[in-house]
């Protein structure tokens, strides 16, 4: 069997290998202010650990996602507002399949800026 090429990671640690489109919505879908996070990891690409891309959920229910492609100068952030009351799963998760698939236009889908701490 092959290794991996992708591995998604949630705040408790659980982690799914090659997950699906289907298995990425429902991810998010699963943020809440117990369970904030997910991290997309590409394991098929070096350095290890520098090629990814994560979402938080915030207490309002924006979250902030933040994408990195190798080193420090090629880390961005961008906020998405949430969406009558509700965190905006939908186009993250578009967002979320598209970089995991090598889509096009991806990176057109928010406005990034360089991340900072």
């Amino acid at each position: 069997m092959a290794a991996p090429a992708l591995q998604a990671v949630d705040e408790d640690g659980t982690t799914w290998n090659d997950p699906s489109e289907e298995q990425l919505r429902d991810l998010l879908a699963g943020l809440s202010l117990t369970c904030r996070f997910v991290v997309l990891r590409r394991l098929d690409l070096e350095p290890a650990d520098q090629h990814y891309i994560q979402v938080y959920l915030n207490d309002d229910l924006s979250c902030d996602v933040e994408y990195r492609e190798g080193g420090s100068d090629r880390h961005f952030q961008a906020w998405v507002p949430h969406d009558d009351e509700a965190f905006a799963v939908d186009a993250v998760a578009q967002l979320l399949q598209a970089w995991a698939f090598g889509r096009p236009g991806w990176r057109d889908a928010l406005s990034w800026v360089p991340w900072s701490q």
